[in-house]
């Protein structure tokens, strides 16, 4: 069998939105401080300009990978898919932010500057800490817990009216549609090479290849979401009105020293970046 052009195994790799079971501390803690540390580290980041800084957290989202029996490669294999979109990051502010050149472009067409290589770097490992946080988040909570969660956390904008329930369910419909996509996509590739198909050359004829797979894609996310309409529906469900929860979340002692952890430690990320 040929091979599949070398983005099938980037796709594959995608595990945001999917959910590992365990039996680790994070796994067992509650939805809604898993959320608010994930925001907080977020928060931390982008007031942040420091590359210490940066390394902190993303050392910290490491160490938590590791206690929650999540694979390294795992992890990092949800950066492939945004390579592409890293190394352009850094490729453009290397070529439009002013300062010391540090490689002339031939045909005049600017300079590559050392304070723009700083710049792109630190843009890149940090959208790439957002895209580890989140992985962590989604692979170690499942997405009844997710929606559970954000919905109690949005519950005061029930006061202004506020879809509160609508909102969180389509937030975790979203996330697990991800992967389901992304399994779907593998699907049609597979199907497409069985055929005949050649999704081998250079980015450009790569891409034109993905073209004949977007109308079978779409068809499928639409009949997938129609099923998944009409099994709901058929199961009685009318949003949050008279909904009763078989599982009432509860904050521990655990959630609220994990919380507490995690304020310091943002607070300290905003303080070393503006060192």
């Amino acid at each position: 069998m040929q091979n599949l052009g070398g983005l099938l195994p980037r796709l594959s790799d995608i595990t945001l939105g999917r959910y590992l079971q365990g039996q680790s501390l994070i796994h067992k803690l509650d939805p809604r401080s898993k959320i608010i540390c994930t925001l907080l580290l977020m928060a931390a980041l982008m007031g942040s300009r420091s590359g210490v800084a940066l390394g902190c957290a993303v050392l910290l989202v490491g160490v938590l990978c590791r206690a929650a029996g999540l694979p390294l490669r795992l992890m990092l294999g949800n950066l492939k898919p945004v390579l592409p979109l890293l190394l352009l990051t850094v490729s453009i502010h290397a070529w439009l932010t002013p300062g010391e050149a540090i490689l002339l472009l031939p045909w005049q067409a600017g300079a590559i500057t050392a304070e723009g290589v700083s710049q792109g770097t630190f843009l890149a490992g940090r959208f790439s800490a957002f895209v580890l946080g989140t992985s962590l988040l989604t692979l170690t909570t499942s997405p009844l817990e997710l929606a559970d969660g954000l919905e109690s956390l949005l519950g005061p904008l029930r006061r202004i009216r506020f879809p509160v329930h609508e909102f969180a369910m389509t937030v975790t419909i979203a996330l697990r549609f991800i992967p389901i996509l992304v399994d779907e996509t593998e699907r049609l590739r597979r199907a497409q090479v069985s055929r005949g198909a050649d999704f081998e050359g250079g980015p450009i004829k790569r891409t034109r290849s993905l073209l004949p797979l977007l109308l079978p894609l779409f068809i499928s996310a639409f009949t997938r979401a129609d099923k998944l309409a009409l099994a709901m529906e058929s199961r009685c469900y009318r949003g949050d009105t008279n909904r009763t929860r078989f599982r009432v979340l509860t904050y521990s002692l655990a959630d609220s020293v994990a919380t507490i952890l995690f304020i310091i430690f943002s607070g300290l990320l905003l303080s070393v970046g503006r060192i």
